[in-house]
């Protein structure tokens, strides 16, 4: 019996970051959505890649521009890297970085198994010097990641949009 040869259909994906643009390029096809269409050539897949390299770039700019808070000095109770980290997005009203998001969500899975896996994070870590810990980090993720790396994760991370935060500030640019 012969079979079929691989048709090179698009294959439609939804990405749900609010930093997607309207224009004709290989991400939206001028519709205004946020649609990725990869079709299952490697050309394609290169110039989708080169969409979410050029996403990354936006994006590592934007998270540029919000300055990290000065004064952080709250006793924010939590029970894991990543409650403590949601506490503090609702408490200074910012936006954690991709990297960041995916760190906290690391140094929680690390507990697993260890001896203190069942007592909160505030008995294990000051909460002062958990939130300056991650404030530290945040800094480094914003100032200093590479877009170009940044697109490169989120070409092999069909999720990443879920470990970007919605949450973002006005910007007063000058």
């Amino acid at each position: 019996m012969k079979r079929a040869a691989p048709v090179e259909e698009p294959v439609e994906l939804s990405s749900d970051d609010s930093l997607s643009s309207d224009s004709d390029d290989e991400t939206g096809k001028g519709k205004g959505e946020n649609f990725f269409r990869l079709p299952n050539s490697s050309k394609s897949a290169a110039s989708a890649e080169g969409a979410l390299i050029r996403k990354a770039e936006m994006y590592q700019e934007y998270m540029k521009r919000i300055p990290v808070p000065e004064h952080c000095g709250s006793l924010i109770p939590s029970t894991s890297w990543l409650g403590l980290g949601r506490s503090m997005k609702q408490l200074y009203e910012q936006p954690l970085h991709y990297l960041t998001n995916i760190l906290l969500r690391q140094w929680d899975q690390q507990r697993f198994g260890s001896d203190n896996e069942h007592q909160p994070l505030d008995v294990i870590v000051h909460p002062r010097k958990a939130e300056a810990l991650i404030w530290a980090t945040e800094e480094v993720h914003r100032m200093t990641t590479s877009s170009h790396h940044l697109g490169k994760l989120w070409a092999s991370d069909p999720m990443y949009h879920a470990h970007i935060d919605p949450v973002f500030p006005t910007l007063k640019l000058e």
